[in-house]
């Protein structure tokens, strides 16, 4: 566990990288404090098909997205509910269980994002 000359907890192995405000780990910041971006914000999205590695089942696989790890778990709910299926978030890539493109597409632009379809 390191700590700044003031005392403040920077970095943890246990909880990872903490909000600055709040100093609760990242995922569990209550706060809302802004965290820098993980990909520029003129970067488009890209959503794409995939079934490789997977035993043929079809996976709606979401990347580029410009937030941070709380805002990517709740970009997966609101995916997976109107979408109606399964799905996680894997590193920083979202994936829906099933073959949602299109409605995958629509709630990106709503929610403000530039998309690009790739392979489909």
């Amino acid at each position: 566990m390191k700590r700044n000359s003031r005392g403040g907890l920077v970095y943890s192995t246990e909880v990872g990288r903490t909000c600055p405000r709040c100093r609760q780990a990242i995922d569990a910041c209550t706060c809302g404090a802004p965290v820098e971006p993980t990909a520029a914000a003129g970067t488009p999205v890209r959503v794409q098909r995939d079934r490789k590695g997977r035993a043929g089942k079809t996976v709606t696989v979401i990347s580029d997205i410009p937030l941070p790890a709380l805002g990517l778990a709740r970009l997966c709910q609101t995916l997976k509910a109107r979408c109606g299926a399964g799905g996680t978030v894997k590193g920083n890539t979202i994936e829906v269980q099933g073959d949602h493109m299109d409605t995958v597409v629509t709630v990106l632009e709503a929610e403000g994002f530039r998309v690009k379809r790739v392979g489909g």
